[in-house]
């Protein structure tokens, strides 16, 4: 299969942010991945948009011709993807494909969403609209209540672990405070953890992720191609991953372990030829704390029901075993649903070149990226080592 690689990124500031509408966010992160390539916008062949839900909150529809008239790419053909809060990872695998099939030497790929501007109830609809209407949202449930079911649900499998969810929320803190552009940018504790308010028992307000604007963009070429463009790092993309799985919770198999990252893990280690342990660092979608530890259980880092216990001991901070979440992750870097993917994306890259500033790593020479829609319906997962 033809090699590809990143050789640019770029990403906005996250956050709340009144005063920049959707092409304001495309612009900026978009503008930033071509000169971060160091290539003219003229070698761009095609664009892929991820976006979940701007047609409600924005109303605007047709993200891609958007994208690609803000940034002046002419007449190249475009796609939006959307999978939930994984559209971004979504558009970065079609990329990432239309390159290795040799349609493509040179695209663009990137995330954008914008919802800080909408009330809350009209964000939660919007949000609420990536699980299964009919049998969830319209009795009442919301996605905090769906994972506070799998944190207890957990908690009798496996014990109770309420201590390391709040352990995971310092700690992905503590990386973003490193992170010029992360939104919540300030040191919790423990027990404001606990005493934060209450959302869906146990999660408090402190165990969720947050509410974003932003947009992240990166340029991905034929290896080969990379080779003799790039003046930094290349980091080649060695192994990708996507599976789904039922859109209900309670029409899942198990709701500790969960199928679509089991399986996309699966497909991305073996085109990658490496194993968990392999891994110098992993950016795993915490869209509430107890979702980071069960995800790095499924992704082989730990054993199942010691995912906890491996925050509690350090092994996920950035000088631990794995660093997981150097950029404070979607619960403290912010969470802009179309953009999540990407973004996350924008850390390894930016990890594996070394270029991280005070929250650099050690080793950074292969990295992953773990992204999910709704309840886990759709997982993907992307390899990168540098070269």
């Amino acid at each position: 299969m033809r090699s590809v690689s990143v050789i640019g990124i770029g990403e906005t500031k996250m956050g709340i942010l009144p005063d920049r509408n959707v092409k304001d966010l495309i612009q900026e992160a978009g503008a930033k991945a071509i000169q971060d390539a160091g290539i003219e916008k003229e070698r761009i062949q095609a664009l892929y948009m991820g976006n979940f839900n701007s047609s409600y909150w924005c109303i605007q529809s047709h993200m891609g011709p958007l994208a690609s008239e803000t940034l002046g790419l002419g007449n190249i053909p475009t796609l939006r993807t959307e999978g939930a809060c994984a559209s971004g990872s979504l558009a970065f695998r079609q990329g990432l494909m239309a390159i290795t099939s040799g349609l493509y030497d040179v695209v663009l790929v990137g995330g954008v969403e914008k919802m800080t501007h909408q009330a809350t109830e009209i964000v939660t609809t919007g949000l609420a609209s990536a699980a299964d209407f009919e049998t969830e949202v319209n009795l009442g449930a919301t996605f905090p209540s769906l994972f506070a079911m799998m944190a207890n649900r957990y908690f009798f499998e496996y014990g109770n672990i309420r201590e390391d969810m709040a352990m995971v929320a310092v700690q992905n803190h503590e990386n973003a405070m490193l992170n010029p552009n992360a939104q919540m940018q300030k040191r919790i504790t423990v027990e404001k953890v606990y005493n934060g308010f209450p959302v869906a028992d146990p999660l408090t307000v402190f165990d969720c992720s947050l509410i974003t604007d932003g947009a992240a963009f990166v340029v991905l070429a034929a290896t080969e191609v990379a080779e003799k463009i790039s003046k930094k790092r290349i980091v080649e993309v060695i192994g990708t991953g996507h599976a789904g799985d039922v859109l209900a919770l309670a029409a899942k198999k198990s709701i500790t372990t969960l199928d679509a990252t089991v399986a996309a893990a699966k497909e991305a280690y073996q085109m990658a030829g490496v194993m968990p342990k392999d891994i110098h660092l992993a950016e795993v979608h915490d869209c509430f704390t107890i979702t980071q530890i069960i995800n790095t259980e499924d992704l082989g880092f730990f054993e199942k029901g010691m995912g906890g216990r491996a925050v509690k001991e350090g092994k996920t901070a950035r000088n631990g075993l794995i660093p997981i979440n150097t950029s404070g992750g979607l619960k403290a870097k912010g969470h802009p649903i179309g953009a999540t993917g990407l973004s996350q994306i924008y850390e390894i890259v930016t990890q594996i070149r070394g270029e991280a500033g005070e929250r650099q790593i050690g080793r950074a020479d292969i990295g992953l990226s773990h992204n999910l829609g709704g309840t886990a319906a759709t997982c993907v997962i992307n390899i990168f080592k540098g070269r």
